[in-house]
């Protein structure tokens, strides 16, 4: 009876390694940077300053199909800023602002991502700025999946996502150009995302 049991257990593993088809893993996206980007919006005093970060990467792994297992973890370089007015960005690099020379880095690491019907996501994870990290919800729209009309065998997936972040909670500035007037506190943020992956 030892050796049966021996031998079903022995076969069993062989099956499992040859035979039969093992549980699929979440795919892990590159970013396409030719086609992705962070962009923001801020008010000054009554226009509205539009910018990006041209500098970013992370991890992304997504499977609609599994959402236990994906996770998102982004790191922007903040030495990137750019609003195409040199002055200014040398700014917002400064200790007035971002203090890249000091905090060279933004993340986000994602938690957990669970659907909210249709193509709307909700996505909960920290968010370091600076010394701050705090944690937030990010929705975002995602697209589909689909062969690339450029690359054969290429896959891409298509992600937009838009949240609103008070710049002060961060340490973004000390709030005195808020009481002055000059730049608002509130920064729009537009995230959007072609992946590519050769699965």
């Amino acid at each position: 009876m030892k050796r049966y049991t021996a031998l079903m257990i022995l076969a069993l593993c062989a099956m499992t390694a040859v035979g039969f088809p093992q549980a699929a893993q979440a795919v892990e996206w590159r970013f396409d940077m030719a086609h992705s980007g962070i962009y923001f919006d801020i008010q000054h005093i009554y226009s509205t300053v539009r910018g990006r970060f041209a500098d970013f990467s992370g991890t992304f792994i997504f499977d609609p199909n599994d959402l236990a297992a994906s996770r998102i973890e982004v790191v922007v370089q903040t030495q990137s800023v750019d609003t195409q007015i040199t002055k200014r960005d040398n700014h917002l690099r400064s200790k007035d602002f971002f203090a890249v020379s000091d905090y060279p880095t933004m993340t986000f690491t994602s938690k957990a991502i669970k659907h909210a019907g249709g193509n709307q996501y909700r996505m909960v994870g920290d968010l370091t700025v600076k010394d701050v990290t705090r944690e937030i919800e990010v929705p975002f729209v995602f697209h589909g999946i689909k062969e690339s009309p450029m690359q054969k065998g290429q896959q891409v997936a298509g992600f937009d996502a838009r949240l609103t972040i008070d710049r002060l909670a961060y340490h973004v500035g000390d709030g005195r150009f808020v009481k002055m007037g000059v730049v608002g506190k509130d920064v729009a943020v537009t995230i959007s995302l072609e992946m590519i992956s050769d699965k």
